[in-house]
């Protein structure tokens, strides 16, 4: 008995400790790109690097937000992540909820392709995307990159709330039915706000997918609707990159998503523990 005393605490501080070393490898980066944002140009480029700046200085910030574009690319960059995660919430809710209700095998199928699809490297489809944008006169505009984005981010939006979905009791709809609703009311009124956590974590993976993508916006913008990674990208002076403005705009460029999810953290934890009982 005294052994198992002792080796219960010895077992949860080792489970800390692997706990703390990760946590730490996983903000080790983001902590080097802070620092590096508030040191000066001169020791950005210092070899060793230094890990704490000698001198602590804005300077980087006040360069980086007075460069031409770079407030338009935050406007950007949030106007087309807001489409796209709304057009991916709104097409992948009914398809998601059809998938895991009616069990039909076009859902089967449907279901399918959007496995396959995530499986597809979205450089694959560059080429076509820009020409089917370029059709619909929508170059160089944050709605023809959103539809692209969603592209990305709808197969695992579709994937994410069917498995929402599946965790929902059919007797609760069922219920609902005997009240008088509708299928499309009790979906909207009884089914929805119990996957509301689900929805806030398919938001926050939607918006992502947009809000950090790189490749498409370098295929189909230019100049109107240049996001921020691409202004990230373009901080280059003749000797090389520009490191102290470029992790400053990476640093406040991080910021809005840190926010979103602190905001939406009790939302997100009760989405990820919805599908792991049902019932």
């Amino acid at each position: 008995m005294n052994g198992l005393t002792v080796r219960r605490p010895a077992t949860k501080t080792l489970l800390w400790v692997l706990l703390v070393v990760a946590v730490v490898l996983y903000a080790a980066p983001f902590l080097y790109l802070l620092l590096t944002s508030f040191k000066t140009p001169f020791e950005t480029l210092a070899v060793p690097p230094r890990v704490l700046p000698s001198r602590w200085t804005a300077e980087n910030y006040v360069t980086a937000l007075e460069r031409t574009g770079v407030i338009a690319s935050f406007v950007n960059s949030t106007t087309t992540a807001i489409i796209s995660t709304l057009m991916s919430l709104v097409l992948a809710t009914p398809a998601a909820y059809a998938i895991t209700r009616f069990r039909t095998r076009s859902g089967q199928l449907l279901t399918m392709t959007a496995l396959i699809t995530r499986m597809v490297p979205p450089v694959a489809v560059g080429v076509p995307m820009m020409s089917i944008v370029a059709s619909m006169r929508l170059t160089d505009t944050p709605t023809g990159l959103a539809i692209a984005h969603t592209t990305i981010s709808l197969p695992l939006s579709i994937l994410l709330m069917a498995s929402f979905f599946e965790a929902v009791p059919v007797e609760i709809e069922e219920a609902a039915k005997m009240d008088g609703c509708g299928r499309l009311r009790a979906l909207w009124s009884v089914v929805m706000p119990v996957v509301s956590g689900g929805v806030a974590v398919t938001a926050i993976f939607a918006f992502l997918a947009s809000w950090n993508e790189f490749l498409f916006a370098t295929l189909l913008t230019s100049v109107r609707a240049q996001t921020t990674p691409i202004m990230i990208a373009n901080f280059q002076t003749q000797f090389g990159l520009d490191w102290g403005p470029m992790t400053a705009l990476a640093t406040l460029y991080s910021v809005p998503v840190i926010v979103l999810t602190m905001i939406l953290q009790r939302h997100i934890v009760a989405g990820l523990t919805l599908g792991a009982v049902k019932g």
